[in-house]
């Protein structure tokens, strides 16, 4: 049975990873997470007492930390998804940016590369670190053409620019060391428990609530979406069978505007939440941010035709699914919108920072 570290595990996106691998798979889980404000470990309630399952509340900075858990919990492959992620806090407070996704990374690499170091030569060659990222490091696209695993690296946030220096250290760490790496980098995630300061969520419990669904300049910016479950799924993949030293880019194929997608939000909710309605009317333009990249899209044929991946949700069958988890679980979203999570946490792993 496999045990597999998961930084970031009470994230979004990592708490997705965490849930599938407990409830899929027979692999141990260690999850290691700094709880941020993003990090909530209510999102993993469900199978927080399965055995399998194990977490450290540690900061991805603190190398001493780190070292312990390695050689206390002796996994066979780490997925790095711990990151400071919202563009816009980055925009306002770049420096947390710097030291989560760079420094962190660094640390990371490093207690990761020495612990593979101490293993005999059967563990060492099954040994994976999967370095999870974005395609925002790719900077911005005209009305045509698709990133692909060779486009450029051209960041134009705080955070794009930490992510893609997050990547080029991993890189360097294979290149360099031989360190067994696969990276990969995905489009625009959405699903049932994100942080409410992004777009969709955001969206959703504004219209609920009846307050105005701020967007962007005219909301003409693109993104390509990617329901969570199926970027878990792509991870899961990569971990197992990726090869080593590549990069995969992780894309639903569903290119939309922000106002496409708040539309279609609002048109879901007319039908499931009526009260309201049309929740069109709440729709408000506010100013662009900074540096507002035009459109994302991703080309996803390489993990497609290499692994066989492809996304099991559209865009509308993915997007139906996440307003129905939304209003079916107001907990949830009352302990995240209210801060009652923090509060819990505290409770029961203290203010630190580190274990």
């Amino acid at each position: 049975m496999k045990k597999i570290l998961v930084t970031g595990g009470a994230g979004f996106i990592g708490s997705a990873v965490i849930r599938q691998f407990i409830n899929e798979t027979d692999c141990s889980v260690v999850n290691l997470d700094k709880l941020t404000y993003a990090g909530n470990l209510q999102s993993l309630v469900s199978i927080a007492d399965n055995p399998r399952y194990k977490f450290e509340h540690v900061d991805i900075c603190d190398g001493g930390q780190l070292t312990r858990v390695f050689r206390e919990h002796q996994p066979d492959a780490v997925m790095h998804l711990a990151a400071e992620s919202h563009v816009d806090r980055s925009i306002s407070g770049p420096a947390d940016f710097i030291e989560t996704n760079i420094v962190g990374t660094y640390i990371l690499l490093e207690a990761s590369r020495n612990y593979w170091n101490s293993l005999d030569a059967q563990r060492k060659s099954a040994f994976r670190f999967h370095h999870i990222s974005t395609d925002e490091v790719y900077g911005s696209l005209g009305d045509s053409g698709f990133f692909t695993e060779t486009t450029a690296y051209e960041p134009n946030s705080p955070y794009s620019a930490s992510k893609a220096s997050s990547d080029h250290l991993v890189r360097a760490w294979h290149h360099t060391y031989g360190f067994p790496v696969v990276t990969t980098n995905c489009s625009n995630n959405y699903g049932s428990h994100q942080f409410p300061e992004k777009l969709i969520p955001l969206v959703i419990l504004n219209a609920v609530n009846g307050k105005p669904l701020p967007i962007y300049g005219k909301g003409d910016n693109i993104r390509d979406w990617l329901y969570v479950d199926d970027h878990a799924s792509a991870l899961r993949l990569v971990l197992e069978r990726g090869k080593l030293g590549e990069t995969y880019n992780i894309g639903g194929w569903n290119e939309k505007t922000n106002l496409e997608v708040v539309h279609s939000i609002c048109a879901i909710l007319d039908d499931l939440h009526p009260q309201g309605a049309p929740h069109t009317q709440l729709i408000t333009y506010v100013a662009d941010r900074p540096g507002h990249d035009k459109r994302y899209a991703i080309d996803a044929n390489k993990i497609a035709n290499d692994l066989g991946w492809k996304p099991q949700e559209t865009f509308e069958t993915g997007l139906r699914k996440t307003v129905e988890w939304y209003l079916a679980n107001d907990d949830w979203v009352k302990g995240v919108t209210s801060g009652e999570y923090q509060k819990w946490m505290k409770q029961n792993y203290g203010d630190r920072k580190t274990s």
